[in-house]
């Protein structure tokens, strides 16, 4: 740890102007003479020198590009995710149940999932999508609308089909529970 307390000696103060002269940097500088960054910034200000800041500069462009094309590349894999979330609802799958007083288990092979899982796929690809977009927001907003309507109106759709089995499987229930009356 730099050593604060002692006073200044104008011999520190010629070999920090010597350094800054040199082309090295502040922190460079500070650690070569043992001395804080801010004393070290103050001596050059007081003197009118200045540090080069195009190697900062141009570390922090670089990093910030870093970061623009990680957050492609995550915008990606979630256009990805939300394509194979969106495949799922319409290739066949398990349904599965566990339940009754014996806490049995039953499964069935369906031709594509239920309405209210489909349901959930789209609402996961939807936000898939969603994020995507805020990650990098296409260059004009032509279509991004319509692709939220787009998904909005599926979802509403998938909501309405998945009321519709649900109140065809309350009817079917109510029906056979007549006929068992005596």
């Amino acid at each position: 740890m730099p050593n604060q307390h002692r006073p200044v000696t104008p011999e520190d103060r010629d070999e920090i102007i010597l350094l800054h002269a040199q082309g090295k940097g502040r922190n460079e500088i500070a650690r070569l003479v043992d001395r804080a960054q801010r004393t070290v910034s103050v001596i050059c200000a007081e003197e009118g020198l200045v540090f080069d800041v195009s190697m900062t500069e141009e570390a922090t462009r670089h990093r910030v590009a870093q970061l623009a094309a990680l957050r492609a590349d995550t915008a990606i894999d979630l256009h990805l995710d939300a394509l194979r979330l969106t495949q799922q609802m319409w290739e066949p799958a398990k349904i599965f149940s566990f339940g009754g007083k014996d806490n049995t288990y039953n499964d069935k092979d369906v031709a594509e999932p239920p309405s209210g899982d489909k349901k959930n796929l789209m609402a996961a690809a939807g936000i898939a999508l969603e994020k995507s977009l805020r990650l990098v927001p296409p260059a004009d907003n032509n279509g991004t609308d319509d692709a939220r309507s787009m998904v909005g109106q599926l979802i509403t759709g998938l909501t309405a089909i998945n009321r519709a089995q649900q109140q065809e499987a309350e009817q079917a229930t109510e029906d056979e529970g007549e006929g068992d009356a005596p």
